[in-house]
């Protein structure tokens, strides 16, 4: 009994408070006055709480320029992201068996090649097309569904879908898109919010593509704001914290957001509550 209950309560709580707080101090410490060190012991809360560094962020950076730049990236970046990785992952269900290993193996060879090894190639192709200083080479990694962990994510799930279903829809007249569209999808919906909230962490966070390929300031998105932050007031620790805060917090709404909607799906949470109740 005692076991069971700290397994269910006590490890998770752990876990819970290992995550939570990191994000907590960033808090915590954004809440200090302006120009204050970072503290030298434990600090639960300021003893004096402001939200000066909140309202000098725009007095330093165009905060709003910035966010709504990091917004228009991820609101065309994540469909496209999901889109071509589900489309994908479909089609490798679909693949016979034999087929079906080569094109795994292929994705772990390419996810075991370093981001880094191809920065030089993607600026020379961008540049040669007329592309920098744009968007299309922060949208770029969405159409290859930035990482083949995504696909992969994707095909394992699929792989969970009956050949009989798909064989009895393909008996119907569906077409491989629509069976895609109105069997595939509607059941993999957990992979679906897995893979979209990756994709936005990925696209909000991405700091590399705009650094180097965006050169004219009214284009730059918040993580390169963080940066000017850094250089501007390497010493005023509130502020940066702040800048944290505002980079953290789409992330943090997004992913609870994305749990309560799969746990809202989930049939047995959903006999769980009607039990406790």
């Amino acid at each position: 009994m005692v076991g069971r209950w700290l397994g269910r309560f006590v490890v998770p709580a752990i876990f819970a408070a290992i995550f939570v707080a990191p994000l907590w101090f960033m808090l915590v410490g954004s809440l200090r006055p302006a120009g204050s060190p970072p503290p030298r012991t434990l600090e639960l809360w300021p003893a004096d709480p402001t939200t000066a560094a909140y309202t000098r962020l725009p007095e330093l950076v165009p905060l709003a320029r910035y966010l709504a730049n990091s917004a228009l990236v991820v609101a065309l970046a994540v469909p496209l992201t999901v889109l071509v990785a589900a489309l994908t992952g479909f089609g490798l269900r679909l693949l016979s068996g034999t087929a079906r290993r080569r094109a795994l193996l292929a994705l772990l060879v390419v996810l075991l090649v370093p981001v880094t090894a191809v920065w030089a190639t993607r600026f020379e192709v961008f540049r040669l097309f007329g592309a920098v200083d744009t968007y299309l080479p922060l949208l770029a990694p969405a159409a290859l569904a930035v990482s083949p962990f995504l696909i992969l994510l994707y095909a394992w799930s699929f792989g969970g879908i009956p050949d009989s279903q798909l064989q009895a829809a393909r008996l119907e007249g569906a077409g491989w898109l629509t069976i895609w569209r109105r069997l595939a999808m509607p059941q993999v919906k957990p992979a679906t919010l897995a893979v979209a909230v990756l994709a936005f962490t990925f696209h909000w966070s991405n700091f590399i593509d705009p650094l180097l390929y965006l050169t004219s300031g009214d284009r730059y998105t918040w993580p390169l704001g963080l940066r000017f932050l850094l250089l501007l007031n390497p010493t005023d620790w509130p502020l940066l914290m702040a800048g944290s805060v505002i980079a953290t917090a789409p992330c943090v709404l997004v992913f609870l957001l994305a749990q309560r909607i799969l746990l809202a799906d989930d049939p047995l949470a959903a006999l769980r509550s009607k039990g406790n109740r």
